[in-house]
């Protein structure tokens, strides 16, 4: 059996340390020196989430299983550590692998593909999940794509440049966001609230959002529970599986073409929780279709007021047999721990 010990990138982190030990200081870290204006309320505001969110990730893959797999304890990094991954001692048999997400690779600037390259040399594999347009949008992914492993994609086809600059071993798989969940980590609620909690985001109240919100507030007066500030917190996502609907109202920002075709976690971790997701048809393919296809996933049309209501009535109505049923597939499959472990035993 393969022995695998993950290393997570995460440009909040620090020097390479066990995903275990960073985890517990995660909650008291002090932000203030690692953003532009530490006098800045909301963008610590925003910093905090978005370092709890990439924390929760480093929680999901230190928890991963596969059957043909060993994992050994989980580590983490960020710039400071992150060729210290190479020179680091292995057990028997270890392969080392580092793992990036998101945008993340651009956090180590010009030297981004000079760095990979290095560790593939002190045979570290590489495992990109970039779940949005990278290959598109990050200036240094031509630099980092001859140097993955394995890379995970959104829907859309690659840029041809950096396709061309994959090595032909690189495991590719096109599948964008899931939820950085551990699986089953929120016990599946048989009798929640007949509420609708809508899913806040960055966007804040849009004009379009806050006609949805004024229609919606009319129409289910006593069952919405709105949040519409910037995104929940990672560390009380678990407490809304008492709600019954989560409503994630818009895929991305539908201002951009490239935006408009695509989505956000929020549909998946609202179906880790057992909750009914509902989302807009932000995009005309893909799995969003293929899991409302399935009675998985709720849809409704963009922009259309009656649709909306419709879509939050049919959530409302779902039995329990019928959310217990989204509640185990989003554990099972669609989760990033899951997505990577399968990757990993592919590659």
């Amino acid at each position: 059996m393969r022995r695998i010990r993950i290393c997570y990138f995460d440009q909040w982190a620090g020097a390479l340390e066990p995903v275990a030990a960073y985890l517990s200081r995660v909650p008291t870290m002090d932000l203030r020196p690692l953003v532009a204006n530490p006098r800045d309320a909301a963008l610590l505001r925003k910093a905090r989430l978005d370092c709890d969110w990439y924390a929760a990730n480093a929680r999901c893959f230190a928890a991963m299983q596969h059957p043909d797999l060993e994992f050994l304890p989980a580590w983490i990094t960020g710039r400071k550590g992150v060729l210290d991954l190479g020179r680091a001692p292995r057990e028997p048999g270890e392969e080392r692998w580092l793992i990036t997400m998101a945008h993340q690779p651009q956090s180590l600037g010009d030297l981004a593909g000079k760095v990979f390259a290095v560790l593939s040399k002190l045979n570290v594999r590489h495992l990109f999940y970039a779940f949005d347009e990278a290959s598109r949008n990050m200036s240094c992914f031509n630099a980092i794509a001859p140097h993955l492993d394995v890379l995970i994609h959104d829907e859309a086809p690659l840029a041809p440049e950096g396709r061309a600059g994959l090595r032909p071993s690189c495991v590719t798989q096109h599948r964008s966001w899931v939820a950085n969940f551990v699986p089953h980590e929120s016990e599946f609620n048989p009798e929640p609230e007949e509420k609708i909690y809508f899913l806040g985001s960055q966007l804040g109240l849009t004009p379009h959002r806050r006609r949805q919100l004024d229609f919606l507030r009319t129409r289910f007066p006593d069952r919405l529970v709105a949040s519409h500030d910037h995104s929940t917190p990672v560390d009380g996502r678990v407490a809304l599986n008492r709600f019954k609907v989560g409503l994630c109202p818009e895929g991305r920002m539908f201002a951009s073409s490239a935006m408009r075709a695509t989505h956000t976690d929020r549909p998946f971790w609202s179906g880790c929780l057992g909750m009914v997701p509902v989302s807009e048809d932000s995009r005309e393919s893909g799995r969003l279709e293929e899991l409302q296809a399935t009675n998985l996933i709720v849809r409704y049309a963009h922009g259309d007021l009656e649709s909306l209501a419709q879509a939050c009535e049919r959530g409302l109505a779902m039995s329990a047999v019928d959310r217990r049923r989204i509640y185990d597939h989003f554990n099972a499959r669609e989760t990033v721990g899951s997505v990577v472990a399968e990757a990993l035993a592919a590659a």
